[in-house]
């Protein structure tokens, strides 16, 4: 296993990962990253200095991956933890504590004091592994990332 930085040809493989583990939970919906056009070029979308990506790579296959991104109209010091999707056969083993892990030093590295996400209640047991790593829920969303129906809001500082 190897979790290594967005390449561009990685873009169709991470695209269908997340797409199929929100299918998985039933929300492939508008509003959130399955329709967001983005998705299918994550490699470009993560060229600015501010970002990273990160993907999980297993015997030559892209098999998760997470990043930070600051997100529009964030407040002054936050940075939005993205995309973190991993396929079913590779959940349970640590992988998205590792890749979260991994975000919040390359946040801290790039000079932000708080990291916020957005999420689904759908996706219960990722909301549960935010909790632990010491997200605190919030009442209200952050930003604009044109993720409407996301309506779970946390952030922790860094």
């Amino acid at each position: 296993m190897l979790i290594r930085p967005i390449r561009k040809e990685d873009n169709e493989a991470i695209a269908r990962v997340i797409r199929s583990s929100l299918e998985e939970f039933d929300v492939a919906l508008p509003g959130t990253v399955y329709t967001d056009p983005t998705t299918d070029d994550l490699y470009s979308l993560f060229q600015n200095a501010q970002s990273k990506y990160w993907v999980i790579e297993v015997e030559g296959e892209v098999v998760g991956g997470a990043g930070i991104f600051p997100t529009m109209g964030l407040p002054s010091g936050y940075t939005e933890l993205v995309k973190l999707y991993i396929l079913e056969s590779y959940r349970g083993n640590g992988l998205g504590q590792r890749l979260i892990e991994l975000c919040i030093q390359s946040a801290r590295i790039a000079g932000y004091q708080w990291i916020y996400l957005e999420t689904l209640p759908e996706l219960g047991r990722a909301v549960s592994l935010y909790e632990r790593m010491g997200f605190e829920i919030l009442t209200n969303p952050l930003g604009n990332s044109g993720h409407f129906a996301c309506s779970i809001w946390a952030k922790r500082k860094i």
